[in-house]
């Protein structure tokens, strides 16, 4: 059964929020991808989070199995889980409480694992790659609502082992040029665009925010 905020809500915006056991059923459907920690996922109406909150938990999941001693392990593909997975929604409202609710996510699993260990660098490199990945946006016409800039989307790679580069791509490019079923191939490169709008230098992945 699909849930709503207000009936106001659902007739302007069409806004309706799809319950657990149907986001479960149908991320099932590609489950071997929710389980790679670096496959990507794109959202177009992510609402507060449903679909991409049990994506990030799944990763999540396959990180603490695999790299529960090494807590620099864990925090590299914990990076690698948050920055492969994007989100547009028509709200500003939801589009801040997915990404609060996402940063709650790797918050809870980090603390879970390391405790007092936790790095204050890697929490606010969550939170900027969050910033740029869940945005407030319309996916129907690739602009912000109020002040009609293109939405712009990083592309995240690690590189070097350590270092983390960033490229930037106007969201409407992607989506016209692309007809895969993820922003981005699975080599780290863009899928079939041109020179992103802006590229960055590495920069080590604890060292975003």
């Amino acid at each position: 059964m699909s849930q709503v905020k207000s009936k106001k809500r659902v007739s302007d915006h069409g806004e309706v929020f799809t319950n657990e056991r149907e986001v479960n059923a149908m991320l099932d459907l590609v489950k071997h991808e929710t389980e790679r920690i670096d496959s990507r996922f794109l959202e177009p109406a992510c609402g507060n989070g449903n679909f991409l909150a049990e994506v990030l938990r799944r990763k999540l999941d396959v990180v603490n199995t695999r790299y529960p001693k090494s807590q620099i392990e864990w925090e590299r593909n914990g990076i690698l889980a948050i920055s492969s997975i994007y989100g547009v929604d028509i709200l500003e409202d939801n589009a801040i409480e997915c990404r609060d609710r996402l940063f709650s996510l790797i918050y809870k699993s980090y603390n879970t694992a390391f405790g007092i260990n936790m790095k204050k660098d890697f929490l606010q490199s969550i939170k900027f790659i969050l910033d740029r990945n869940i945005l407030w946006g319309d996916a129907l016409d690739f602009t912000n609502p109020v002040n009609k800039k293109p939405i712009v989307f990083s592309e995240w790679s690690i590189v070097l082992g350590e270092k983390i580069k960033r490229r930037d791509y106007i969201f409407q490019f992607l989506v016209e040029k692309s007809l895969q079923t993820s922003l981005f191939n699975d080599i780290g490169g863009a899928a079939d665009i041109d020179e992103p709008v802006k590229e960055f230098p590495p920069i080590h992945y604890l060292k975003l925010g």
